[in-house]
């Protein structure tokens, strides 16, 4: 049974079950390991159209960024330092305040929007370490203000501001990649049909034993680009080799984590990676991140938008986003399922050999 917080679990010494990963899912590296991997690019100077030397040099760096890893860090990006120190207040008021005053959001049952513990996904096998408050932004008709919390004070106006400059950015962000396609620059916003954007800020307490779980576990974001705003403590690690090996990316004040996601991987015909990634935990400090998802329109077609000369589709055929989208939830889910059967079936097999090596095999062992 899920708790209906965190913050009562932080005092206890050891961690509760239902966090407990597999050995292959545990954290391999330290949240503080940090890796200068993943590259820092300045957006300085982009929208100069005059300076196309630097433009052109820009768009170089994101696009090797996107071959390489799927993911990057923007510095110089426009978006207002006041405006995201007061969101990330906000953001820590809001994970501060008493159990009760968050569940009133309480999203579970499949409500669109608010607080959860671990994961608003059914299924799940076994839950993250951290809390969120998620809201849904745009299209701006779609939104559902009963659902966004009404502390602390200011929230709706500073997070409305706050999505609005981050639609913005993504935008400038995907003008690039149209660009790098030999495309139409709006091509990628274009292929979104009518932006989504969803904002889940996740809070990640100290956790009694973080070298057992995860804070979020390994995934690749299902949509077009995803922006990031991660505090100083570290904790979001990427991988590019199924897993295998991890680097930490670097805190950097102010700057955007931009991650790639599945559909921005399939317009490109697996030109630019998808990041896959995921967030470890630690003992010392609690960890505060902003991520905010561009996402297509649900019936938005997804299929590469340009397939250069020798390559063949990544896609069998296209799909509606909403089709690929459940398609990745139900093959990640009946994963979780399969692992924790045969978990459960090498449990029995042990049992089962126990008690065959108990059971006397003849007579002569029973009067033995």
């Amino acid at each position: 049974m899920a708790p209906s917080t965190l913050t009562a679990l932080v005092e206890e010494k050891t961690l509760q079950q239902s966090f407990v990963r597999d050995e292959d899912e545990r954290p391999k590296i330290a949240y503080n390991e940090f890796s200068n991997e993943i590259p820092i690019i300045s957006l300085s100077g982009i929208d100069d159209n005059e300076a196309e030397g630097r433009r052109s040099e820009i768009c170089k760096k994101i696009v090797e960024a996107c071959e390489d890893w799927g993911i990057f860090q923007v510095v110089d990006h426009g978006v207002d330092t006041s405006l995201v120190s007061e969101m990330t207040r906000l953001a820590r008021e809001f994970f501060a305040l008493p159990p009760e005053d968050k569940l009133r959001f309480d999203m579970s049952g499949g409500k669109k929007g608010g607080f959860i513990v671990s994961s608003h996904l059914q299924g799940e096998a076994v839950q993250d370490w951290r809390e969120i408050v998620t809201y849904f932004s745009y299209p701006i008709r779609n939104r559902d203000y009963s659902r966004w919390p009404d502390k602390p004070e200011g929230w709706k106006e500073v997070t409305e501001t706050y999505s609005e400059e981050l639609m913005g950015l993504a935008c400038k962000l995907l003008e690039v990649l149209s660009e790098a396609m030999d495309l139409d620059k709006e091509a990628l916003t274009k292929a979104c049909v009518d932006m989504d954007q969803k904002v889940v800020v996740n809070f990640y307490p100290k956790c009694p034993q973080p070298e057992l779980t995860l804070g979020l576990k390994r995934h690749t974001d299902p949509g077009t680009i995803t922006l990031l705003l991660q505090d100083q403590v570290g904790g979001l690690q990427a991988t590019r080799d199924g897993g295998k090996s991890w680097i930490t990316v670097q805190p950097v004040e102010g700057a955007f984590v931009v991650n790639l996601g599945d559909h921005g991987h399939y317009l490109s015909n697996g030109r630019f990676k998808n990041a896959d990634h995921q967030a470890v935990v630690n003992s010392n400090y609690s960890r505060l991140s902003i991520a905010t998802f561009q996402n297509p329109a649900p019936d938005a077609t997804v299929y590469p938008l340009k397939i250069r000369e020798g390559e063949t589709p990544i896609l069998d055929e296209p799909m509606t986003f909403m089709e690929m989208y459940k398609k990745k939830m139900s093959k990640d889910i009946e994963l979780a399922k399969l692992k924790k059967l045969a978990k459960e079936k090498m449990v029995e097999d042990l049992d089962k050999a126990k008690i065959e090596a108990a059971i006397p095999k003849s007579t002569d062992d029973i009067f033995a």
